[in-house]
């Protein structure tokens, strides 16, 4: 048993199952739109490429919530020995097939056993929306141990005041999930909370494809 266990969020089974169901549609877009895809926009590229400047020579990266592995190949064409976790199986399935030369399995971020200072970088890459308010500290503390001193962690997430529930996603499939969004100060805050200190902040406006985003990278002190 953990140290630390993390509560299990309740609708955890039933997030599992709406993404399994769009993961194909999800992956099919990603392959043939870039939509998803960093390196489609030259931002969100640009931060990813910052972690990876950042943590190449730190050891060990863990890509939680990586979907069908887009950024965990990018990350491994870069040369970072770099490994993807995904609650959903289907998904897992789509990112063994797109990237076999990478290493997937299935996991939830509540249900990582990661070792203590055993990570050189940690990302949470517009995937830990979904956890609720009170799980999402959890996770980032669980991170925060698992990082080396000098360790990184990104995330990328949704900003706004309201949560949203989702009822259909990537081609009207039925989902049931809910966006939990944050105002930037928040996420700071708790990320600071987790004994991490931010060190980068990107903005993102809201576009034709999304609505406001924000990017935060952080480091474990050390």
């Amino acid at each position: 048993m953990r140290a630390h266990p993390i509560d299990r969020p309740a609708d955890l089974d039933v997030v599992r199952e709406s993404y399994d169901r769009v993961a194909d549609n999800y992956a099919h877009m990603v392959v043939t739109t870039g939509v998803g895809d960093i390196r489609s926009h030259p931002w969100l590229k640009a931060s990813i490429d910052a972690f990876a400047d950042t943590v190449s020579e730190l050891g060990p990266v863990l890509d939680v919530g990586c979907g069908p592995g887009t950024v965990t190949a990018y990350l491994a064409e870069r040369g970072l020995d770099v490994s993807g976790v995904d609650l959903s199986p289907r998904m897992i399935e789509n990112a063994r097939r797109l990237h076999p030369q990478c290493r997937f399995s299935v996991a939830s971020a509540t249900d990582l056993d990661l070792g203590e200072a055993s990570l050189g970088g940690v990302l949470g890459w517009w995937s830990l929306f979904n956890l609720p308010r009170d799980v999402l500290p959890q996770v980032l503390a669980l991170f925060a141990r698992a990082l080396k001193p000098g360790g990184h962690f990104i995330t990328a997430t949704h900003v706004g005041d309201e949560d949203a529930v989702r009822t259909e996603a990537y081609g009207a499939v039925p989902v049931r999930w809910t966006t939990h969004k944050w105002r930037p100060e928040q996420l700071v805050d708790l990320i600071e909370q987790a004994g991490l200190r931010p060190v980068a902040e990107l903005r993102l406006p809201a576009d034709e494809q999304s609505g406001p985003g924000l990017v935060v990278m952080a480091k474990q002190p050390g």
